[in-house]
C-alpha cells in the first residue's frame, strides 16, 4: 500500500537512491567515495524535507491530516494519557465504535476523555465506520460528559472525523438532534472542557464534541464546515477543484488561529505527526496540561461566560437597510 503523498515523491526517490547505494557491495579502495556520495544524498534529503514541509499549501496540509499512518485517537490514549478505561453504550440504542470514550489520567488529573476513531485497514474502518459517528455515538459522549460533571472531572475531546455519518439509519435516529443537544449541553457543562483536533475536523460531526473552553489543533490538522471536495463540488461543480477550495476555505491551523477559531496550535515533527507519534503525544500532553491548569484557576461563572462568548463571536455579519443596500 502506498504510504507517501504525491508531494513527498522527491523524498521517496532520494531515499530509494540512498538505500540502493548503501546496499551495494563495495569494492576494495572505493569505500570513501561511496561514503561521500551517501553523505551528499543524506544532506539533500534533509534540505528537501525542510523545503517541502516549510512551504505546504492548504491542500497538502489536508492530505497530511488524512495520512494513513497518522496517529488516531487510540494512539494518543495510549501515549498521552494513562490508565484509560473504556466505557460503552448510550443506554438508548447501541455502542458506537466510531466514538471512543472512557476514564483516563492526564498527568496527576483524572479526566473523562472521548474522541472519534478511524480504522487502519478495511475491516477496522468498517467497524469504526471510518470515524463517522452515529447519533448513539454523540449520545454516548454526552452521557459520559454528564457523568464527568457529576464527579467534577475535566473533559478532553479528541476530534478526527470527516463528519457525522449521513446514512438513512443515522437520519432515522435523529443525528441532527443528537449533535444539537450536545452543543447546548456542552455550552453549560460546569467542568473544564478542552477539545483538540488531531486530523480531520469535519462539519457538525466535529462540532458535536467540539464546544469547549479551549480548542487546540495540531499543526497539520484542519477544521472546516465542509470538506474541500464537498465545497469544490458545490462551487466549482468539480471535485478536482479541491485544492482551490482548501485555499479559499481558510481551514488550516494558521488561518484558524488568526481568525480566533482555535486557541492554540500544537507543533508536529517535521513531516507530520506520523513521523514521531511519541514526540507528538508528549507535545500534546504538555499543551493539555498547560491549558487545564489555567482553566482550573478560573471561577466557574467566568469560565462559562468566556466559553459562551467564544462561540458567539465566531459568526460575524453586517446589517444594512434595504434602501442603503439598493444604492
Amino acid at each position: 500500500m502506498k504510504t507517501h503523498l504525491d508531494f513527498e515523491q522527491p523524498l521517496v526517490d532520494l531515499q530509494a537512491k540512498l538505500d540502493a547505494l548503501t546496499k551495494t557491495s563495495l569494492p576494495s579502495g572505493v569505500e570513501m567515495d561511496f561514503q561521500s556520495e551517501a553523505d551528499q544524498i543524506r544532506a539533500k534529503i534533509e534540505e528537501t524535507r525542510k523545503s517541502i514541509y516549510s512551504n505546504l499549501t492548504p491542500w497538502q496540509r489536508v492530505q497530511l491530516a488524512r495520512h494513513p499512518r497518522r496517529p488516531y485517537t487510540l494512539d494518543y490514549l495510549q501515549n498521552t494519557f494513562d490508565d484509560f478505561s473504556e466505557l460503552h453504550g448510550d443506554r438508548l440504542y447501541s455502542d458506537d465504535k466510531a466514538m471512543v470514550t472512557g476514564f483516563a489520567k492526564l498527568g496527576d488529573t483524572r479526566v473523562m476523555v472521548m474522541g472519534t476513531q478511524k480504522g487502519r485497514d478495511t475491516k477496522e474502518n468498517v467497524m469504526r465506520n471510518f470515524g463517522c459517528a452515529h447519533p448513539e455515538g454523540y449520545r454516548k459522549a454526552l452521557r459520559l460528559m454528564k457523568l464527568a460533571s457529576k464527579f467534577a472531572l475535566p473533559v478532553i475531546t479528541i476530534i478526527d472525523t470527516a463528519g457525522a455519518f449521513p446514512g438513512i439509519g443515522a437520519e432515522e435516529r435523529h443525528i441532527a438532534k443528537a449533535i444539537a443537544v450536545n452543543l447546548r449541553e456542552m455550552m453549560t457543562l460546569k467542568v473544564p472542557i478542552i477539545a483538540v483536533v488531531i486530523g480531520e475536523g469535519g462539519s457538525g460531526g466535529a462540532l458535536g464534541i467540539g464546544v469547549a473552553d479551549r480548542v487546540l489543533i495540531l499543526e497539520n490538522a484542519y477544521y472546516s464546515v465542509i470538506s474541500p471536495e464537498g465545497c469544490a463540488s458545490i462551487l466549482w461543480k468539480d471535485r478536482a477543484a479541491a485544492p482551490d477550495a482548501a485555499d479559499a476555505l481558510k481551514i488550516t491551523s494558521d488561518h484558524l488561529k488568526k481568525f480566533g477559531l482555535v486557541d492554540d496550535i500544537i507543533p508536529e515533527p517535521l513531516g507530520g505527526a506520523h513521523n514521531d507519534t511519541e514526540a507528538t503525544a508528549a507535545t500534546l500532553k504538555k499543551h493539555l496540561l498547560k491549558h487545564l491548569k489555567a482553566l482550573k484557576l478560573m471561577p466557574l461563572k467566568k469560565r462559562l461566560d468566556a466559553r459562551y462568548k467564544k462561540f458567539r463571536d465566531h459568526g460575524q455579519f453586517r446589517e444594512e437597510s434595504l434602501s442603503k443596500a439598493a444604492n
